[in-house]
């Protein structure tokens, strides 16, 4: 798990893949034409508090141990932060096939996970306050995939995840006003970055008519994706 400055300095010693996926977030987040939408996410990367790792195969078993290091330093990394894990470039597959392969991620992570489920998160994903949980922490997680042809946003050269503890909202996002600035700011962005309008499946946490799940994947029509294929997310230590 490295930051964004150790890769810079290092980049020959990197593999090539690794060396072009990460040029190309780089040069994504760093457009000044084109601005990326997630402004918590160019933030964090422009200050250096995004983590990075890279993976043959993009599997729980894989990312847990770079993803518990994470957990446990976070904070220290800055108010922006984030945990991003890019897979090797493979054969392009569906949108669908990608998204059966998020939720199995997910699924193995906690099944791998040694810590119990945190008690004032909602374990019924259809909870507008349920968020997934990973090593204690409560984290919104974004997938991209290079199938994603109109929803830029959610587009990249490789399956790739983004993962931001629920933390990193608690003073961004703590009053309506901040809330209504920052949603506004992201929406103003969509518009011109995506092909497609803005997804009717984004929304505020805690909000009644949110579920944070269907943010996580999301397609790349505006059409209601079908239910989560792990609807509950159980373990057998909970």
């Amino acid at each position: 798990m490295d930051s964004a400055t150790q890769i810079v300095k290092n980049i020959e010693k990197y593999e090539k893949w690794k060396q072009v996926v990460f040029k190309e977030f780089d040069a994504i987040m760093n457009n000044k034409i084109r601005i990326f939408p997630c402004l918590f996410g160019v933030k964090g990367y422009q200050k250096d508090m995004l983590r990075f790792g890279f993976y043959k195969k993009l599997t729980a078993k894989n990312i847990m141990e770079d993803l518990i290091n994470y957990c446990d330093n976070y904070k220290s990394f800055g108010k922006n932060t984030s945990f991003v894990a890019f897979e090797e470039p493979a054969p392009i597959q569906s949108v669908e096939v990608y998204r059966e392969k998020f939720w199995s991620i997910l699924k193995d992570l906690r099944a791998l996970d040694d810590r119990k489920w945190p008690k004032h998160i909602p374990k019924n994903m259809d909870d507008p306050l349920w968020e997934f949980c990973f090593h204690g922490e409560p984290m919104f997680i974004v997938c991209n995939t290079p199938s994603h042809i109109n929803r830029i946003s959610r587009k990249s050269s490789t399956f790739m995840l983004t993962f931001q503890p629920r933390w990193v909202f608690s003073d961004l996002l703590d009053t309506e006003q901040k809330a209504k600035n920052a949603f506004s700011t992201v929406r103003k962005r969509l518009e011109p970055f995506d092909i497609i309008t803005k997804s009717p499946f984004l929304g505020k946490y805690g909000d009644p008519k949110n579920r944070e799940w269907m943010q996580y994947f999301l397609q790349d029509n505006n059409i209601e994706s079908s239910p989560c294929p792990y609807h509950i997310m159980e373990r057998n230590n909970d």
